[in-house]
């Protein structure tokens, strides 16, 4: 595993106080997907695909950071341009999409930390089921609901799926994910980091009691640093979009950040500007604000 810096955190921007200054061209693009980029149907517009394309050709790097793991990137893979690389699982990952979604970068989550987010949860939340995303597929519990677009995937208890003699023990774990079917979103959240939160980093981007646990230090933003670092950008030359509690560590590190009309409360609120929804393609008429100059 390669070390990834730490991101540094800048202060939030109280929604009272006026919106800075966008920049008339940002260097780097940091998009989310779901909720963001896509449609609500998971398509990516015309008119997306067409400024992502611009803002290349205008030498503006674009970067897809999203929750999703890298085999359910093909809805973006045809639309990354240069570099190819898109950052996956909440950080977990970085990815080429022009090799298949080939693994570049992992920062797994431990299995004994996992393990121990499990037996909180368990006394904590009784009634939670858990799903275990590794680089090579998801599993999860009987009770866990069923990923459709996995229907290949093991079943069984965690304790067992996270065991060290598990057929695929070898492989990382990328992040563990909590589902309770009673607890409102926010709160089961709010549970979960203070009873577990010294085991992983907690955080949700559906509108279900899905919570998504990653190593500690592992966001978004840590990753997306990492990224920047090695291509001489400054957070103050990133502009990011997104619309759920697991962009805001990434919007609150960019020197520019973009809610979705759509999103969550916490992110209007941390975020310096907004836009349209996802369904009125709100980052593509970002782009074309910045490529209009």
């Amino acid at each position: 595993m390669v070390a990834v810096t730490p991101a540094t955190e800048r202060p939030n921007t109280p929604a009272t106080e006026p919106s800075r200054p966008a920049p008339a061209r940002p260097r780097l693009i940091a998009t989310d997907l779901d909720g963001t980029l896509l449609r609500d149907d998971k398509t990516v517009s015309d008119r997306t695909v067409a400024a992502l394309a611009a803002a290349e050709r205008a030498g503006i790097e674009v970067f897809f950071v999203t929750g999703r793991p890298a085999r359910w990137m093909d809805v973006v893979s045809a639309h990354v341009h240069g570099h190819g690389l898109a950052i996956c699982a909440n950080g977990a990952a970085v990815v080429d999409l022009h090799r298949g979604g080939l693994p570049i970068e992992v920062r797994p989550l431990a299995a004994d930390r996992a393990l121990a987010v499990v037996e909180v949860l368990r006394e904590a939340a009784p009634g939670t089921s858990f799903a275990i995303e590794r680089s090579g597929g998801i599993f999860y519990e009987p009770q866990y609901p069923p990923f459709h677009l996995d229907p290949g995937a093991i079943v069984a208890p965690a304790e067992k799926l996270l065991h060290d003699g598990f057929a695929h023990a070898d492989t990382p774990v990328l992040k563990l994910l909590a589902h309770h079917p009673e607890l409102a979103p926010d709160a089961f959240l709010q549970l979960a980091r203070s009873v577990a939160g010294t085991h992983g980093d907690f955080t949700r981007s559906s509108p279900s009691a899905l919570l998504e646990v990653s190593g500690r230090g592992v966001s978004k933003a840590s990753t997306l640093a990492r990224c920047c670092a090695e291509r001489g950008i400054s957070a103050e030359e990133v502009v990011a979009f997104g619309d759920m509690p697991n962009d805001l560590e990434m919007l609150i590190w960019a020197g520019t950040s973009y809610a979705m009309a759509n999103a969550h409360p916490d992110v209007l609120a941390a975020t310096t500007h907004r836009t349209a929804s996802n369904t009125e393609d709100g980052v593509a008429a970002v782009i074309e604000r910045f490529l209009a100059g």
